[in-house]
């Protein structure tokens, strides 16, 4: 039997490669699963049977495995990246920090998480993506109020936490009821960087040291400023989750009972599978993900979309935006979404309504200026992807041939010249006749 020659193999593998992805189905993904050790997959395996159950293709490998590549014949072969291997030094293959912000620049998503192990390199990638671990490598955090009661943990480093970011978009619109265990370290965002968002913070009482000694100099990190769960969406709608806890995932604590310190409820089962099921289907796109179509512009009256606009033209502008609700496109709805006519700054401004079925549209009058124009959206809201929409258009003055024959506004002028004539009509009347 003949064999396939190897050039035609290479082009057959492109081709599979280039038609593997749908943006039209955001959830038919393929997730690279980065490990310290194996035993990780069996201690977390609720968590990624949870992944694999809404449809996720999840490929495990030592994060030391040398045959690690994530893209072939300038192709990703995945979507997502999990790094839960916080102690890593260095990636196997052609992986490095570089290469995974590259990956993420490429409008990818990459969850990260941390414990007290963290390497150099996982603090790396985190403070890139906008984070920054306490610098104290030992430092963990630590809070005597609102600690999770336990027979083990004496050292009041395993948290409660119920300091939610407020959002339905990302966390989903039932309520976490039962705090949140987490066992790590901290992270400091900036605020004047609106990309991160703190998901899960502190209590006013934690602070971030060394549990195994005595503090000797003020932490860095203390109150409601050490963020223990955070998210980035870059300007690209890669989304990125960083956690401080990689046991937050673990099978341990989604079966664990959790009860706050001071409080007298016991709640049989902790928030942490919900937690995470909850933001990882933000991170990866299951919720919160728009996409906009048919942009359409014309003449009031008219239906053909125009080449050239005149000077007070009546026009129509309409365009229909949708949410991926995990499994179909479903309208989405919301009363924020704005147009701007747009010359070098804004001439018209434009709330858009909305048919509540995912069609927006308004109607205004073209400026008295003539140009090029643009019509343009720029919607950004809390934890759905930006849309930017830009289409242009020029504008024209009237033709010679298109003024009125009077124009109201010159009255006046109309009135000055023929009084004018009449003026001196009657004014050579009196001059010849009347000497």
């Amino acid at each position: 039997m003949s064999r396939a020659p190897p050039l035609l193999l290479s082009f057959l593998l492109l081709a599979i490669l280039c038609n593997a992805f749908s943006p039209e189905n955001p959830t038919d993904r393929k997730v690279l699963v980065l490990l310290d050790d194996f035993a990780i997959k069996s201690s977390h395996s609720l968590y990624f049977q949870s992944l694999q159950t809404r449809g996720f293709d999840l490929d495990f490998k030592l994060a030391d495995d040398p045959k690690i590549a994530l893209q072939r014949y300038g192709q990703y072969l995945y979507d997502a990246l999990i790094l839960f291997s916080p102690s890593v030094d260095s990636l196997g293959g052609s992986l490095n920090a570089a290469s995974i912000l590259d990956f993420v620049d490429s409008g990818h998503d990459l969850i990260l998480a941390a414990d007290a192990s963290a390497s150099d390199l996982i603090r790396d990638i985190a403070t890139e993506c906008g984070v920054d671990f306490d610098e104290d490598q030992t430092a963990m955090v630590i809070d005597h109020t609102n600690f999770a009661v336990s027979d083990t943990e004496g050292d009041h480093t395993l948290i409660a936490g119920d300091n939610f970011i407020q959002s339905d978009v990302i966390l989903g619109k039932e309520k976490i009821k039962a705090p949140v265990l987490f066992k790590g370290i901290g992270h400091s965002v900036n605020p004047a960087n609106s990309l991160v968002l703190k998901i899960l913070s502190a209590s006013p009482s934690a602070y971030s040291a060394n549990p195994k000694s005595k503090l000797s100099t003020p932490p860095t990190l203390t109150g409601s400023a050490i963020s223990l769960v955070s998210v980035v969406q870059a300007r690209n709608n890669a989304r990125i989750l960083i956690s401080g806890s990689l046991s937050m995932f673990s099978n341990r604590f989604f079966r664990s009972g959790v009860q706050k310190a001071g409080s007298t409820i016991n709640h049989e089962k902790s928030g942490n599978e919900q937690f995470v099921t909850e933001i990882s289907k933000w991170v990866f796109h299951e919720r919160g993900h728009l996409k906009a179509v048919n942009v359409r512009h014309h003449k009031v009256g008219e239906a053909d979309e125009p080449s050239i606009y005149r000077i007070n033209d009546e026009l129509e502008y309409s365009f229909e935006i949708y949410e991926w609700s995990g499994t179909s496109w479903e309208p989405y709805v919301a009363d924020d979404v704005q147009v701007q006519f747009y010359m070098m700054s804004p001439y018209i401004l434009k709330t858009l309504s909305t048919d509540k079925k995912g069609v927006y549209y308004t109607s205004f009058k073209v400026p008295d200026v003539y140009g090029v124009f643009q019509f343009k959206v720029e919607y950004e809201k809390l934890g759905v992807t930006s849309l930017s929409l830009a289409k242009q258009i020029p504008v024209r003055p009237f033709r010679h041939n298109e003024y009125e024959r009077f124009i109201t506004a010159a009255f006046p002028y109309y009135g000055a010249s023929f009084s004018m004539m009449g003026g001196f009509f009657l004014f050579s009347l009196v001059y010849l006749y009347h000497k």
